[in-house]
């Protein structure tokens, strides 16, 4: 709500046109995502080559943690709106957010991994080659030799020869002969744990209510509302495509640890920001009700510490889920898919003709989300890898850390959402415009699209089982026209199409169907999985499982994509007139 001395303060400067107060609400977001995106892009690597995961269980970790970050937004967008404000809760999310990317700087050493067959246990040793190549070896009766994975779940122990011309040896072990056990430091395992977990509960707070407070700077009939969201969406944008340039180089070269910190102090930063400018901010994102905040309720906690010391305590079930993939997995489709028929049984028994088509289109929309975000959101797991174990990198002999590639969405985000913006503008003005389902189907068909690109470009692999960084560059190209077909209209189909009484648990629905994408990508990443020695796969056999995954997802997001097509009249004619 705008109070007087927040439109006082507005009319005290201007910035690009918009109230002074948008330029701190831009640089704070900026460098929130700077840090959010830049640990993201580097967090599939600190699974499976620092603490050494296997695909699976790296996968599910990944999923937890990222389902559980779109959640959270729900629970911390009601405690800002009813006790915190807006802007009490950002600066409290920034500082547990800040805690978890400076606990995950502490990963402690290098986990071990250990050849055991016939009676010998042997550890492997991880040399970086450079390039971001590592090789595995073991010392076996004073001979060190050089351990390659195999096919078919084999891995090859490799001589060097000897100076007296000797013959290298390979000796293949099959499957089932050999295991490949890990030792991870408890310690540095479980504060990995417990720093995703600041993370998402930093998260919660955080994310929902810096936008709120953009909100705040506007009227309702002012003009310049919808521009001052483009630009803090500019913001959100450039953050990304810093993070996700500089963290993988910083990793590159330096290590996670260093990676990580850059992430801390990106958000050390929005804190800053966030908190120092009080004296401006003032009157926009304050608390309903500031005299309750100071209010004692027990044991000499007033209500905003009662908050805090609960949102800590709310660490214990996220650190328990994070590690629970399956858990997690059932928890959102109860009340996801619980949600979605809770919306339709409203919609029939309690609106009206119009109101009751709408809903219920919204619904179907919601839950087509959930098929784009699983694929789009591979970005972060199964196409890092790709990227990692599958992409020629090199670049006029300078070689991209291959958690690096994500920054390609980022950077066609800044620079196809103005063309896009003024593309719909046009269509438009001439009455052609695809209606929000037409446009959903688009971005579906292109995610679809840039998967089968790249099983296409696979057949081009070459002796090593790689491929150009064009093609994967050219997938992430339509991921991200996809994106920007069906992630803008979005929140604005939700808040058009739903009742008014139920605003609110829509939007909640709308980041569940999210949240349960984010769930699925573990699903297909699972499926994706390639046995790997010391984080290190046998790039023929990555190369298949890849073109197989690809390929069916691929297919089923076209297919569904067409499906949403044939049947957006009938959902056009459900939103009566909404678009």
């Amino acid at each position: 709500m705008t109070t007087e001395g927040g439109a006082a303060a507005s009319r005290a400067g201007t910035w690009l046109g918009h109230p002074r107060q948008l330029l701190v609400c831009f640089t704070t977001e900026m460098w929130e995502r700077f840090g959010y995106y830049g640990m993201r892009a580097i967090l599939i690597l600190y699974l499976t080559k620092h603490f050494l995961f296997d695909d699976r269980q790296a996968a599910g970790i990944y999923a937890s943690y990222t389902a559980l970050v779109y959640l959270t937004p729900l629970i911390g967008g009601m405690i800002a709106d009813r006790f915190l404000g807006s802007r009490g809760a950002v600066k409290f999310g920034a500082i547990l957010m800040m805690m978890g990317y400076f606990g995950l700087a502490f990963g402690g050493p290098q986990t071990k991994q250990f050849l055991e067959y016939d009676t010998g246990r042997y550890e492997i040793q991880i040399v970086n080659v450079g390039n971001d190549r590592t090789e595995q070896y073991v010392t076996i009766d004073g001979e060190r030799m050089r351990l390659v994975p195999g096919t078919q779940g084999s891995v090859i122990l490799r001589s060097a020869g000897d100076a007296d011309g000797a013959a290298a040896r390979e000796t293949v072990l099959p499957s089932g002969s050999f295991s490949l056990p890990v030792e991870r430091n408890q310690v540095f395992l479980y504060l990995m744990y417990l720093s995703l977990s600041l993370v998402i509960i930093g998260n919660g707070f955080f994310k929902p209510n810096i936008s709120t407070v953009v909100g705040d700077l506007y009227e309702p009939q002012d003009k310049r509302r919808e521009s001052g969201f483009y630009i803090f969406y500019i913001g959100i944008n450039v953050g990304s495509v810093l993070g996700q340039i500089l963290l993988p180089n910083l990793r590159q070269n330096f290590g996670f640890d260093v990676a990580f910190a850059a992430a801390g102090v990106g958000m050390t930063i929005a804190w800053a920001v966030a908190t120092f400018n009080d004296r401006i901010m003032a009157g926009y994102g304050e608390p309903p009700n500031p005299q309750a905040l100071t209010r004692k309720l027990f044991a000499g906690l007033n209500l905003r510490w009662t908050i805090y010391v609960l949102a800590f305590a709310a660490l214990v079930p996220a650190w328990i889920l994070v590690q629970q993939n399956e858990l997690v997995g059932i928890l959102l489709a109860t009340f996801g898919f619980g949600s979605y028929i809770a919306m339709i049984l409203y919609a029939v028994l309690k609106c009206g003709t119009v109101e009751r088509n709408r809903m219920i289109v919204a619904v179907v929309l919601s839950m087509s989300t959930i098929v784009f975000w699983s694929l789009f959101e591979q970005a972060g797991t199964t196409l890092t890898l790709f990227a990692d174990r599958n992409t020629d990198r090199e670049v006029f002999g300078w070689v991209m850390p291959a958690d690096q590639v994500q920054f390609f969405n980022a950077l066609f985000v800044v620079t196809l959402a103005p063309v896009f913006a003024l593309f719909w503008t046009a269509l438009q003005k001439r009455g052609l415009e695809p209606s929000t389902p037409v446009k959903f189907s688009l971005g579906l068909v292109q995610v679809g699209l840039g998967f089968l690109l790249l099983v296409w470009a696979m057949k081009t692999a070459d002796g090593n089982g790689q491929v150009a960084l064009i093609w994967l560059a050219a997938a992430y190209l339509l991921h991200t026209m996809g994106e920007l077909c069906l992630s803008p209209v979005g929140l604005s189909m939700i808040t058009k199409l739903s009742a008014p009484r139920v605003v609110g648990l829509m939007m909640g629905m709308w980041f569940l169907s999210t949240s349960l994408g984010q769930y699925v990508v573990g699903l297909i990443s699972e499926r994706a999985a390639v046995e790997s020695v010391g984080g290190v796969v046998n790039p023929h056999e990555s190369l298949a499982i890849y073109a197989q995954t690809f390929n069916e997802v691929g297919l089923f997001a076209v297919g569904f994509g067409v499906f949403m097509l044939v049947i957006s009249p009938l959902l056009k004619r459900g939103m009566h007139g909404v678009n």
